[in-house]
């Protein structure tokens, strides 16, 4: 009888044990609440000080602009069943006896994910849940999201960082599905000088995949090199703000892990509220060698969008 005891004792002791370790990797593995509290909708932009601006500022030698964003045009390459249509209707008036006359268009498309395009924090989930938790059931709404939409973001100026990795492997484009690494990344900065990515960057990532953008639209969107997780959790420890991109998707695709899709994505907006900025212009930053420089980009204050259209710049 003692020893059935003792042996029910020691059973129920184990399922505790298993219990209480289950809880505690769970609670290691949460990812919300955010680092900026349960109530945050704009994620890493809380990273941008006035400190952030000043020290873009200081970054500005030549006055130089470089604009970094694609042309939103007819025939541009677009992922699954997104499109673009723009039609320009007759011309309206004439007005008064000066005879004003005047063109306004039609548009039609996934505004905020079509060409150059910002992910915002609504964009991306992990099955229902999306940033800081929420339940997409409680917030996604046919008219727009009442949570996490793109308005909350505000303008991003910051220290912009441009990591020519194509330039460090030594090829005018990576191949398809590279998946660029950490040390790929930690070379690239060295050989560009030492660079040291700090807090509230955006960084850009050169992979010279832009080079069929428009040239060869079926070979630009059927794959792309990108980051995989290792090099995404190298950003997450950097504390950015954004990483941007010349590819359509910013991380590797397919992914070497053929069971996960995008989960790139799902480590920077969801879990760490890290945006992404794709299909944006590199070669020119990388020709020119500009390494570091200041960075501006405004979302469209779309109410309850989950992304937006713009022209991101540097300057330097």
């Amino acid at each position: 009888m003692f020893n059935k005891s003792k042996r029910f004792v020691l059973f129920a002791l184990t399922i505790a044990l298993i219990a209480l370790t289950a809880t505690f990797t769970l609670t290691q593995e949460s990812w919300f609440p955010s680092e900026w509290g349960p109530d945050d909708r704009r994620g890493a932009v809380n990273r941008l000080t006035p400190q952030k601006v000043l020290e873009a500022a200081s970054l500005i030698k030549t006055g130089e602009v470089f604009q970094l964003g694609r042309v939103y045009e007819s025939g541009i390459p677009v992922f699954g069943t997104r499109h673009y249509s723009l039609r320009i209707p007759a011309m309206s008036g004439p007005l008064g006896e000066n005879k004003t006359t005047w063109f306004e268009e039609i548009f039609s498309g996934e505004i905020g994910q079509i060409g150059t395009q910002f992910d915002g924090l609504g964009h991306i989930g992990i099955g229902d849940l999306y940033y800081n938790g929420l339940d997409q059931h409680d917030f996604a709404k046919a008219e727009g999201l009442t949570e996490l939409g793109v308005e909350n973001v505000g303008p991003i100026v910051t220290r912009g960082v441009l990591i020519d990795v194509a330039g460090y492997k030594g090829v005018e484009h990576l191949g398809d599905s590279y998946e660029i690494t950490r040390a790929d990344l930690e070379g690239a900065l060295k050989k560009q000088g030492d660079i040291q990515i700090t807090p509230g960057d955006v960084v850009i990532i050169h992979t010279g995949w832009g080079k069929f953008w428009m040239t060869d639209n079926d070979r630009y969107a059927a794959t792309e090199p990108g980051i995989g997780m290792e090099a995404g959790q190298y950003f997450v420890e950097q504390k950015i703000v954004m990483l941007c991109s010349d590819n359509w998707g910013i991380e590797v695709v397919p992914n070497p892990d053929e069971t996960l899709a995008f989960p790139v994505h799902q480590l920077f907006i969801v879990k760490h509220g890290i945006y992404n900025l794709e299909n944006i212009i590199t070669e020119e930053l990388a020709a020119a060698k500009v390494y570091e420089f200041a960075f501006s980009f405004a979302p469209l204050r779309l109410k309850g969008a989950t992304g937006s259209p713009g022209n991101p710049i540097a300057i330097r």
